[in-house]
């Protein structure tokens, strides 16, 4: 199953539940940090349900998606933004809530627009903790895509291929698929992790 190809197109698979699952948990995220981060009546009303929804497992959700989205593709992208958005989500509050109240008090001296409050102080601002949570929910979103494999687990994707694995009683491939997830989980960790050397050393030089 090594040797053959079929652990590159089982990879493959799972790399292309993982990409999108991280891309749309940061574009929810996004807003909604902002807003939560704003407005203390958003927060008092959704922050509650966001903390709650914590308590539950995702492999308890899982099979829901299954039934709600009839895409056995989508159900395990899902499963992906599911795991990945709420640690994106609380790097995003905590970089906004992190700006100094006097630098709001400075440029609204300067007169700056809400446009170039944001623009100029809060995106920098928050960005390095907004970066550090990009990290976290990049490998996270590895794990998100193997438990929708687990539940869905079908003819494809590293999930259902350490799922066959186990019951043939292949420890060789065990260890394989477990260190080739580990090692895209660290491509993921990388990629997140140039991209901030990048953009901070491109925001040094502003």
């Amino acid at each position: 199953m090594v040797g053959d190809g079929r652990l590159q197109k089982h990879t493959l698979v799972t790399l292309s539940e993982v990409i999108p699952g991280l891309i749309i948990g940061i574009i929810i995220a996004l807003p909604l940090g902002y807003l939560l981060a704003k407005s203390q009546l958003a927060n008092k009303l959704i922050s509650p349900y966001l903390i709650a929804s914590q308590a539950i497992p995702v492999i308890a959700i899982a099979p829901l998606l299954t039934i709600w989205v009839t895409s056995t593709y989508w159900s395990r992208v899902l499963v992906a933004v599911i795991v990945v958005f709420f640690p994106i989500l609380v790097n995003i509050i905590a970089g906004l809530r992190a700006v100094p109240p006097e630098m709001y008090e400075l440029m609204v001296s300067l007169r700056a627009t809400r446009w170039q409050i944001f623009q100029k102080l809060e995106i920098p601002a928050a960005l390095p903790i907004v970066l550090a949570g990009l990290k976290v929910g990049a490998t996270l979103s590895v794990i998100g895509a193997l438990v929708g494999e687990f539940v869905q687990p079908k003819t494809a994707g590293l999930g259902f291929m350490l799922i066959t694995a186990r019951f043939q009683f292949k420890t060789d491939l065990v260890f394989v698929v477990l260190f080739t997830l580990a090692a895209m989980a660290l491509v993921m960790y990388a990629m997140v992790a140039l991209l901030e050397r990048r953009v901070l050393r491109w925001q040094q030089q502003r």
